[in-house]
């Protein structure tokens, strides 16, 4: 693991061995996830594209700097030139990223985001046409605002956020539970381990942020706009079984680009695979994104 330090926070990032392929793979997780579940994929893909997973900020082992010495309740936060009101919205964290690339000198990348990390992507294509080549976001879609329903997925996620005792590393099979949460079938007890992990580890400011950020209705709203506006091609897997991002909704944001509209094929599913598709199906999903690179070599 290395980091390098952006807007006052130290990201932490894993970059493998440069190949013959120009394309450096970019991986973006998702809502209190971290990088770590990147792994089975890149191992699969680095023989072929140098690949780089990070930690979004305030999330895994991108932990923002503790401020000693703070008169207010709330522990202060580093965060330099990010103080704006929606530092945690998915356009702030394209910013992180267009950083992270430009120190790491990446001029050519495809962007893999997972579910948020997805959004992310988006906007990160959005604003650096010049580097991105193109996005491929992983059980991640929407574009419609359900008012009830985002209320109350904003209510419980606060919940979630607020109540997550650090304790909860020690509860005799809380991460028996985990393997079984929004996932088709049980994934191995080792992955339910680490999201344990990084569900707690997750900085507070940055779990609610994030969730707070990133559901309001004109966020939601301008997604379409957003995909409909890309110039790079954009493709979107979706996990047949996923109920937190279900293909419908998957499918409902891709129509909205150029490649839906004249082919309709940058919707792609996976059967018997739920919300967490680069853990449950790696080998799959790996051949999509081969075969997408395949129509857009260098």
């Amino acid at each position: 693991m290395a980091t390098i330090d952006i807007l006052g926070v130290p990201h932490a990032y894993d970059l493998t061995a440069p190949t013959a392929e120009p394309q450096v793979l970019v991986f973006i997780h998702g809502w209190l996830l971290s990088r770590q579940y990147w792994q089975p994929l890149i191992d699969l893909l680095s023989p072929t594209y140098q690949c780089l997973c990070y930690d979004l900020r305030g999330f895994g082992d991108s932990q923002p700097i503790e401020i000693s010495g703070s008169n207010s309740q709330e522990t202060s936060v580093s965060l330099k030139a990010d103080n704006h009101a929606c530092r945690y919205a998915p356009a702030a964290y394209a910013r992180d990223l267009g950083l992270l690339l430009e120190t790491l000198n990446i001029s050519s990348a495809w962007l893999i985001g997972h579910s948020l990390g997805g959004t992310i992507a988006l906007w990160g294509a959005a604003q650096l046409p010049y580097c991105v080549k193109g996005v491929i976001c992983l059980n991640a879609g929407g574009g419609i605002y359900l008012k009830e329903a985002f209320e109350r997925f904003r209510a419980v996620g606060e919940r979630l956020v607020k109540f997550r005792p650090r304790v909860l590393c020690n509860l005799p099979g809380i991460d028996w539970v985990f393997t079984r949460d929004s996932v088709a079938r049980p994934i191995a007890r080792y992955w339910g381990r680490q999201r344990v992990i990084d569900f707690v580890m997750a900085h507070p400011e940055a779990a609610r942020g994030t969730l707070l950020d990133s559901t309001t209705e004109t966020e939601v709203n301008r997604l379409p706009e957003l995909v409909s506006r890309l110039k790079q091609p954009v493709y979107f897997i979706a996990g047949a079984k996923d109920t937190i991002m279900e293909p419908k909704y998957v499918r409902h944001l891709a129509s909205f680009h150029q490649l839906f509209q004249a082919c309709g094929d940058n919707a792609i599913e996976i059967p018997d695979c739920g919300h967490l598709a680069m853990v449950e199906q790696p080998e799959a999903v790996a051949t999509q994104i081969r075969n997408i690179l395949s129509h857009h070599p260098g």
